[in-house]
């Protein structure tokens, strides 16, 4: 009952705002923190060198914050016995480079298919809380982890994942925040979930924001939603988990959303879902959505497009950081 109290009235309240504060936006000028998400694996796939990639992002495009992902599977891929060599590397290069880094720990972490539990693992939740002690303990030390990033977008069917344990996912948080002080990041979708359940664990809440998307009965479409969307459901939710609370966007949507993995479509078909101008528009919606700190996705694709002679994402963005 009382969760359908809370969607009821985040509901009307959303759809008062909207219909009253629709056509206001946020000062574009204000100071934004911009940063980027990467993920090896996904860049491997795309073809590109992973390495030179990763470090073009900071000697490039100077990129200042960073989120990575300690995927289970590939730090633990056999019970007990850890490869910390690629996550090492990527987090002393960000360091050296005075880089901040978000690390994402858990089960279900960025990029499809969600959830990348090692097959020995499967179902074994004290293994999961072992992983990410392992992991805590060996970057704690480390001042370019600015936050930790429990899970990823729990709250949220979606993936090929088992069902939300909601016991586990706060035992996941509680062991993090006994470990080490840094603050625990939350996150959840911007579009399909109420934020709630999500911000009311976190130390800084991470909202996803995408302005293109796929159904498989609507094909791709836009989002009809204005920037004030996000700025509304923000001072809402804030009525549940507190005024004092860090909101931030955690994914901005910065490459195609389709029925396929991008990597398995042709450039043409990439860029013609997602074509520039609708890249630099999300930008700008964001800009114009009032949040002040805003991590891309999709900085391999970037890069891939840059291998291919399309710079004008890259240089786009390169743009914006300067």
């Amino acid at each position: 009952m009382k969760k359908r109290y809370i969607f009821l009235i985040i509901v009307l309240a959303l759809a008062w705002g909207i219909w009253f504060l629709g056509r206001q936006t946020a000062d574009q000028e204000r100071p934004i923190v911009w940063g980027a998400t990467f993920e090896k694996d996904f860049a491997q796939k795309l073809g590109v060198n992973w390495p030179e990639a990763y470090l073009a992002l900071f000697d490039e495009l100077g990129i200042k914050n960073i989120r990575l992902a300690a995927r289970w599977n590939v730090v633990e891929p056999k019970d007990n016995e850890y490869n910390f060599k690629d996550l090492d590397w990527q987090i002393e290069q960000a360091a050296k480079r005075e880089v901040k880094i978000i690390l994402a720990i858990g089960q279900k972490l960025p990029r499809w298919p969600e959830c990348h539990i090692p097959s020995w693992a499967a179902g074994n939740q004290e293994s999961l809380l072992e992983y990410i002690e392992t992991t805590v303990n060996r970057y704690k030390d480390n001042p370019a982890i600015s936050a930790w990033q429990v899970e990823n977008e729990p709250f949220l069917t979606f993936g090929e994942c088992p069902s939300l344990d909601v016991k586990l996912l706060d035992a996941e948080i509680a062991l993090v925040k006994k470990l080490d002080s840094r603050p625990v990041i939350i996150t959840d979708s911007g579009e399909l979930s109420l934020w709630v359940a999500a911000a009311k664990r976190a130390d800084i809440f991470g909202t996803t924001l995408y302005r293109w998307v796929w159904n498989e009965y609507l094909g791709s479409y836009k989002y009809p939603i204005p920037p004030s969307f996000f700025r509304i459901k923000e001072n809402i939710v804030r009525w549940f988990v507190g005024q004092e609370k860090t909101f931030i966007v955690i994914e901005l949507q910065g490459e195609p959303w389709t029925h396929k993995q991008i990597y398995e479509i042709s450039p043409a078909e990439q860029m013609a879902l997602l074509p520039i101008a609708d890249f630099s528009d999300t930008i700008e919606y964001a800009k114009q959505a009032g949040f002040d700190e805003y991590y891309l996705w999709g900085a391999e694709w970037w890069y891939y497009l840059k291998e291919q002679g399309q710079t004008q994402y890259w240089d786009r963005i390169k743009e914006l950081l300067k």
